[in-house]
């Protein structure tokens, strides 16, 4: 009899040992399928906000290319403006600068094209 016991015994160990294994396999990939829902739950965030971020970005370089395209026109501006009053004082303090010659030189500089 306490063969029999020992027998049956061992069997209910044995499921008992089989039905932990089969379930340490299925709490691995239910904490595998926890761990990856967290992760995706974290990141989708994170992706969502980089997905943002590059567009700022990109219209941000937008704009610093106009604004250096605004600031090239501008340098330029002023450079024909500097070089016109440069002009313009030189005749003004010329030894023989007459108000016929002065508005003639100004006359010329307003009739001349701007760069582009």
């Amino acid at each position: 009899m306490l063969s029999v016991l020992g027998v049956l015994g061992g069997a209910g160990g044995l499921a008992v040992i089989a039905t932990v294994v089969v379930q340490r396999g299925k709490f691995k990939a239910d904490a595998a399928d926890t761990l990856t829902d967290a992760a995706l739950t974290l990141v989708q965030p994170l992706r969502t906000r980089v997905t943002e971020l590059e567009e700022e970005a990109l219209v941000a370089r937008s704009q610093l290319a106009n604004s250096r395209e605004q600031v090239q026109q501008l340098r330029a501006t002023v450079w024909d403006l500097r070089g016109r009053l440069d002009r313009w004082r030189a005749a003004i303090l010329a030894p023989d600068a007459t108000l016929r010659k002065i508005r003639a030189l100004v006359a010329e500089s307003d009739r001349r094209p701007e760069r582009p």
